[in-house]
């Protein structure tokens, strides 16, 4: 379906889908690659192929563009290497956003992919709020990770199995300073506390800034690989901070409930 013409160029209502889908993933994927090292190598391998184009399409120089061509023929498998966590990170956002995943007719038919989601809602967030606010008031650093379409199964196998019910003495039990339980983090699954002590990956963005310390930026780095939801309560500040896709929003202490009611409803 033709919009409009100028000229002899001609403008589809498709042209203009295109160019909007387009524009949405190149968005995504600076959001994905922006603080990181990785955005420096997307550069490098634009600049390969950018000189490729121009030392065979345009100066036509054979024995360089044969060597830059080499790179250029394995691009897609080198994106896959070297942007993995980048491109895991991406289907995620996709995956957990999509219509697809938002559909109630798909939940019903894969109940398998929503039961930890399902079961964190109706539990309620009463006894992680709880402790979360009262370890503020105390200055007790704590990490506690909430799964949701994923149990977190292997950054839980890294530190010690618990599979408790939660309540705020447990927890803030956990994270008292002389505990042997404190170092690391919490996850929080199907209603139950899988795991503490758990070693979570660092996130890579150099932008945060400096007053962030371990916690957030492990508690960020968690959420670039799943969709899970990571509360941070600050020892030196006392502060409460969620981070949530990368992102971390600080100072949430009043706001803690309705943030993950927010996200989990």
């Amino acid at each position: 379906m033709e919009i409009f013409k100028i000229g002899f160029l001609s403008v589809r209502l498709l042209d203009i889908l295109d160019i909007l889908i387009v524009a949405f993933l190149l968005y995504k994927l600076y959001q994905l690659l922006k603080g990181g090292v990785a955005i420096n190598i997307f550069i490098g391998l634009l600049s390969i192929y950018l000189l490729w184009w121009l030392f065979v399409k345009v100066l036509n120089m054979q024995m360089l563009g044969t060597i830059l061509g080499q790179f250029v023929g394995v691009g897609v498998i080198a994106l896959i290497i070297v942007f993995q966590q980048e491109v895991r990170r991406f289907l995620i956002v996709l995956g957990t956003n999509s219509f697809i995943a938002r559909n109630s007719l798909t939940k019903q038919i894969l109940p398998w992919n929503w039961q930890v989601s399902t079961n964190n809602k109706t539990a309620g967030f009463g006894p992680i709020i709880k402790a979360c606010r009262s370890m503020a008031k105390a200055h007790v650093g704590a990490i506690i990770v909430i799964a949701k379409s994923s149990e977190l199964r292997f950054y839980s196998n890294t530190g010690d199995l618990i599979d408790a019910v939660i309540s705020k003495r447990l927890i803030e039990s956990i994270f008292f300073k002389n505990s042997p339980l404190h170092d690391g983090a919490i996850i929080i699954s199907g209603n139950k506390i899988k795991a503490a002590r758990c070693v979570l990956p660092v996130t890579e963005n150099t932008e945060l800034p400096a007053r962030l310390g371990m916690r957030h930026r492990a508690a960020i780095g968690i959420t670039e690989h799943s969709d899970a939801i990571a509360i941070v309560v600050s020892e030196e500040t006392g502060e409460i901070s969620v981070a949530k896709e990368g992102q971390i929003r600080t100072n949430v202490g009043d706001d803690l409930e309705q943030v993950l009611e927010d996200d989990f409803k």
